[in-house]
């Protein structure tokens, strides 16, 4: 990526405690007005890199760059950058309105500033008529409101988001990841969230990182992750996948359990060389009577699982101890008689599986 283009670079940030890593010479070129994903399961060093980021841990080894100035040695009241805590962190004894103004307040604005960002702010979280309330009047997903727009009130270069929705319950969360989406556009600011949450990171951001013992396993589009992962890890820690160990036997097909498999793959692999096959579980298909698929096994259903919107099929055949799973939308599950012990025959083409080397 050219980093002419990057509002922020880390390049080769480490941070150490005692003899252990917790972030390992992560580099990485985060846009102007990208919402950014950091993801990856606890302990990853997501959390540690975004403390840095705001300033509240110092690197053992590396730069951070915000507009091309160095940030590293700045404390985290020189930097132009906005950390929102999880928790929130709202005074309870003010109403919405001074909650919002207390950082421009403490800048020392002229009041008629102040006024104009607040109420231009209240407007953009459609917060105007809960103005007066105090936190408690307020549900969740309204205080998580307030927090948001406190602090882009501050009008930050990047606003920094750790685990934002965490308190939340499912339906108000996937409300918010909306929401906060919106206010990424509207606000023109860059925003970097930390989240163990996968779908959460799929569904807000531009682009995302997965982390895995502090270095930076893969970084693109949502897409690009999903569709293209690089290895094993992120496959599984990125979506439900159906993960396949073999061999690559030709230029276009790999061995599993004795069984040739078509794919398509344009990496130098060795012939023999131990391989796996990732194949999404929509992209298999339940293959009727007289249909042929270029990848095709029979096997026994072990489990139904309903989802509402769709139906995983857990479906046991010989290709390992592990049951495929298959993704059958309700439309079509509605008219189909599946039970669990029934036989199927299962599909996919050969350009839905991708085959990885670590």
């Amino acid at each position: 990526m050219n980093n002419s283009s990057a509002v922020l670079i880390l390049d080769k940030v480490s941070k150490s405690y005692g003899n252990g890593l917790a972030v390992n010479e992560v580099s990485l070129n985060i846009r102007e007005n990208e919402f950014f994903a950091l993801l990856g399961p606890s302990g990853c060093g997501k959390t540690t890199l975004l403390r840095m980021l705001a300033g509240f841990e110092t690197p053992s080894a590396g730069c951070i760059y915000l507009d091309g100035k160095d940030i590293s040695p700045l404390p985290a009241n020189k930097r132009p950058l906005n950390l929102m805590f999880q928790s929130y962190a709202l005074f309870p004894n003010m109403t919405v309105r001074k909650n919002i103004a207390y950082g421009l307040e403490m800048e020392r604005l002229p009041e008629a500033d102040i006024r104009r960002r607040v109420d231009e702010v209240l407007s953009t979280a459609q917060l105007g008529e809960l103005a007066e309330r105090k936190p408690d009047q307020l549900s969740g997903g309204q205080r998580q409101r307030v927090a948001l727009a406190r602090a882009l009130v501050k009008r930050p270069r990047v606003l920094l988001l750790d685990e934002p929705l965490g308190a939340l319950d499912k339906k108000l969360r996937e409300k918010m990841q909306l929401e906060l989406k919106r206010l990424q556009l509207e606000s023109g600011i860059t925003f970097i969230i930390v989240t163990h949450d996968q779908e959460e990171a799929l569904v807000m951001s531009d682009r995302m990182a997965v982390l895995d013992g502090g270095k930076v396993c893969q970084c693109g589009s949502p897409t690009e992750l999903y569709e293209n992962p690089n290895s094993r890890f992120v496959a599984n820690f990125i979506g439900v996948s159906n993960l396949l160990e073999g061999v690559r036997s030709g230029p276009h097909s790999v061995r599993v359990n004795g069984q040739e498999l078509a794919v398509e793959t344009d990496a130098p692999l060795v012939p023999g060389q131990p391989v796996a096959v990732v194949v999404r579980p929509e992209r298999l298909q339940v293959l009727g009577e007289g249909e042929v698929c270029a990848n095709q096994v029979s096997g026994h259903i072990v489990e139904i699982a309903y989802h509402g919107l769709d139906t995983n099929l857990h479906v046991q055949t010989g290709f390992s101890d592990k049951p495929l799973i298959v993704r059958v939308p309700s439309s079509q599950f509605e008219f189909a008689h599946f039970a669990i012990g029934m036989s199927v025959r299962l599909g996919w083409q050969a350009r839905h599986a991708r085959v990885l080397t670590r």
